[in-house]
This record gives C-alpha cells, structure tokens and sequence, in this order.
C-alpha cells in the first residue's frame, strides 16, 4: 500500500507539472501558412479520417504533400485515424476536409492537449514506473519512487511533448523494449521496437543497439543449438510484427515503394542535409567557421557524415555483440543515439530526445552525469522553446528537476572516479595521469560552470536583441556550447563502455 500510495504522488506531480506546461501556446500557434506541428497532427487526422489508406500518402487534390503531408510509419497513421475518430464525435468541424485547416479553438486546443496527456498516461509513464521497479539498484519502494520521479520530470520531454507538440509513443514503446529485454523476454521486446520503428522512423538512432545486444546473446547461446533457435524466433517475430503493422498498405507494391518513398524523404532530411535551424550537432556548429556544403558536394556530404556516424558508433556496437549485456545496452543505447544526432549531416533539435531517453535509464547508475546531460539537452532546444513561447516553462522546469535530482541522488557526492564508472580506464592508465586524485572536484567545478553558462545564455537569449549583422548570435552559441559538451558526453560514454568491467560478470547470466 505504501508503494503505490507514494508513485500515486509520484505520478500525480508529473501528470500536473505536464498538464500545466500544456496550458499555454503550441507550436506554430496563429501563424499561417503552415501554423506548425500541432497543425501538422491535427491534418493528419483530417486526412486519415476522410480519405481511403490508398490515398494516404499520395499526393492527390484531397491530400497536397506539400501541406504536412504524411512523412511517418503507418502507426502513426492509425493513431491519427484514431484520435480524429473520437474527434468526429466531438466536433466534425475538427478534421472537415480542406476547410478545418489551421483550426484554431480553446475546445480543440483541450482535444488535442488531452490526446497527448492520455497517451503518455498509458505508455510513456507505466513504462517509466515499471522499470524503476525492476531495477536492482532501487530495490526499496522509496528508491524505485524517486528514481521515476527524476525522470518523469526531465524537462526535455516534457516541454517537446506537452508544449511544442507531439506524442510519446515511439520512446515510450523504446522503453516498453527495453524493460522487456530486462527481464530476458527478448520476443516481447523485439515486438515493443518494432512498433516504436513503426511509429517513427527515426527509433532507427536505437536499432543498432537492440540488434547488437539480440545478436550477441543468440551468439552466446551458440548459432547451432538455443541460439539458433532464438535466432529464428526473434527473426520471426519482426517479420510477422512488420507484416501486421503494414497490412493495409500491402496490396501492391506501389503503395509499399510510395510509403517508404515519403519515409525515405525523412530519413535523408533528418540524416544528411543542412537542417533550417540551429541544431546542437558537429555539422551545424562547424558550418559557422567552415561552410561545408560550399566546399563538397552533397553526395559527399551524405559519404562523409555515414562514415563519421559509422566510424564513431562501431567500437560500441562491437563490444556489445561480443559481449553481450543489459547495462551494456542500455549505455549503447544512449552512446549510438549520440552518434547519430551528432554526426548525421541533418537532424532536428527534437532528436536529441532519441539520446535523453536512455540517458534517463542509467540515472541511477551515473546520476551526476545523466544530471548533467539532460540539463545540456534541454538547453540546445532553448531557440525552438522560445519560439514557442515556453521561456517561464523552460525557466521552472529546469530548476524543478535539477533540485528534484540534487535531493534524490546527492549528485554532487558522486563525482569520484567510481561514482563516475571511470575507475577501470583510471586503473588502466597505471598513474600516468596526476590529476585523476583532483577528479572529484574538477567535474563539480566544471558542473557548476556549465550551469552558470547555460543560465546566462537562457537569460540574454530571451532578453536582449543580438546585434543587426549577427542576428543569429543567441542560437548558434546555444548549438555551440551544447554541440561541444556532447562531443564530451560521447567520449564519456564510449570510454565507460570500452572499459567497462562489469560485462564479463553479466555475460554469465545470458549463457
């Protein structure tokens, strides 16, 4: 009784802290011709609902691509026919062909705020609390409470979500994968990506993890017996689980070629040319000293940022193939995801939730990094925030959950080397590096600089004009400085995973 009775708190803040955020505007709010991402869900629903799944995502007189046309899997599809189901019986002027573009209602403003609210109401936070649960390092009632409570207030999400707009599905179904795989229940897992790839395409930033960690423990299990046989299961699994979620579309080919046709045009937006805003990656920060796209031409920018992706992502996806085990996952998981976001020549500022995500899941593991990381992360999307109007929810939202994790995990007591997962690569430089007795304080130090920077620039951002001839100054120094500490997380993570002397422990249990 007192387990529930203190995540029923747990869950109520949460649910609160994101019913408040959701009270002011959204993205693109009163701002034709296009109006935004709200907009952009609240078409796809007007499209799903009056048009036949042939039509879907074909560019005919009813549905002009070019004004949001659908760019994501077939679930993602399905729950926009859903929603604009029940948003039929409400109110048909909501998704009236042609004329409800740009609807813009108090009425329709709660249908669709709540639509967000109910979904990570059933997938997104039973999963968070499921796994809190199901950690060994928060075994105690109240440890598994606070831990999910530090996560469901990262603000990242939160703001993205219930703020800017859209839904939590594809990370939330990630989770549900991960959670499963935890208790060794690969198949159920395997279903849970499947869909979370179903929704987005771009869970693609996780599939190398989840494919490497399956792969390596049918390898230790033997290709010519159990392995073998789980091989084939998993294979099945997402061969069956694809087939259901594309049924509709199966009817010839050329509704299939037309869908990954509209997905692939994501794909290679987000992954490989100049995206329109500010984003925190490699590509973007350099382009202010260096304009790359003047220099090669777009082919080679797509063969050079594949192979920097790839090159930076092997060494985990190595390691975790051959020794196979759930921290190790969950540590690739956020270190592939970083690579992507970092190294792919296009990405959105949204996606650096694709590597906060899994961040969240070693908390408690690292609670001063993930700390760190997840404050870093929500301050690159600071000019999408703005935009948005979010400053007052940004501004409270950071601070709630910096003082929720400074009470909770006393993040500022662990910066040893040991606390930090850093004590197998300080044994393995054998005293060669002096400075590794001041490490505690030197993290801390560095901490408390990183905040009081980000804290700057969050206020002259919002409250001073940039100079005429640098009008994008506030942005790009917000890319810089989140683009640089990211080149450090990544370092980070690889080396905890490169180092890491706990696998050889866990990869006992997978035999």
């Amino acid at each position: 009784m007192e387990k529930w009775s203190l995540m029923t708190i747990t869950v109520l803040l949460a649910l609160t802290v994101r019913w408040t955020v959701s009270l002011g505007s959204y993205s693109g709010a009163g701002k034709p011709p296009m109006y935004g991402d709200y907009e952009a869900q609240r078409h796809w629903q007007e499209v799903t609902y009056n048009l036949p799944i042939r039509q879907w995502y074909f560019n005919t007189s009813d549905n002009n691509l070019l004004y949001w046309g659908l760019d994501y899997p077939p679930l993602t599809a399905y729950h926009s026919f859903v929603c604009a189901y029940i948003a039929k019986l409400i109110n048909p002027d909501w998704i009236a062909l042609h004329t409800s573009r740009g609807y813009e209602s108090q009425p329709h403003k709660l249908f669709m705020r709540t639509t967000v609210f109910v979904a990570d109401l059933l997938v997104y936070i039973p999963a968070v609390i499921l796994y809190c649960f199901s950690l060994k390092e928060t075994s105690t009632k109240k440890k598994a409470s606070i831990c999910a409570l530090c996560i469901l207030l990262y603000p990242g999400l939160i703001l993205i979500d219930h703020g800017h707009f859209q839904y939590p599905l594809s990370l939330g179904f990630a989770l549900w994968g991960v959670l499963y795989l935890s208790y060794d229940w690969d198949l159920l897992g395997s279903v849970a990506f499947c869909l979370a790839l179903n929704y987005k395409q771009m869970e693609l930033y996780h599939s190398l993890p989840f494919f490497c960690y399956l792969l390596g423990k049918c390898f230790k299990k033997g290709l010519k017996g159990k392995g073998l046989v789980l091989l084939t299961k998993i294979a099945g699994t997402v061969v069956v689980c694809f087939a259901v979620c594309w049924l509709p579309f199966c009817t010839d080919m050329e509704q299939i070629m037309q869908v990954l046709r509209r997905l692939f045009v994501i794909i290679t937006n987000y992954l490989f040319f100049p995206f329109q805003d500010k984003v925190a990656n490699i590509w973007c920060s350099l382009s202010v000293l260096i304009k790359i796209k003047n220099i090669v031409s777009p082919q080679t920018q797509l063969k050079l940022s594949f192979a920097v992706t790839f090159l930076s992502l092997l060494p985990t996806c190595i390691k975790l193939t051959v020794q196979p085990s759930l921290r190790g996952f969950k540590f690739a998981l956020v270190s592939c995801a970083l690579s992507f976001f970092l190294f792919s020549f296009q990405v959105h500022e949204k996606s650096v939730l694709l590597v906060s995500i899994p961040v969240c899941l070693i908390i408690n593991e690292i609670p001063f990094m993930a700390t760190w990381f997840l404050l870093v992360s929500t301050f690159s999307t600071l000019p999408l925030l703005l935009k948005d109007g979010l400053l007052l929810a940004y501004a409270v939202t950071m601070l709630a959950f910096l003082s929720a994790c400074v009470a909770s995990f006393s993040i500022f007591e662990k910066t040893s080397a040991e606390d930090l997962q850093l004590k197998p690569f300080s044994l393995s430089l054998k005293g060669h590096v002096s400075w590794f007795k001041s490490f505690p304080k030197i993290v801390r130090s560095l901490f408390l600089l990183s905040v009081t920077l980000m804290g700057i620039l969050s206020l002259v951002s919002a409250a001073v004009h940039p100079p005429q001839r640098l009008p994008d100054l506030f942005p790009v120094s917000v890319s810089i400085i989140s683009c640089l500490h990211f080149l450090l997380f990544l370092v980070y993570f690889n080396v905890v995973i490169l180092w890491d002397s706990k696998n050889s422990r866990s990869q006992k249990k997978i035999s």
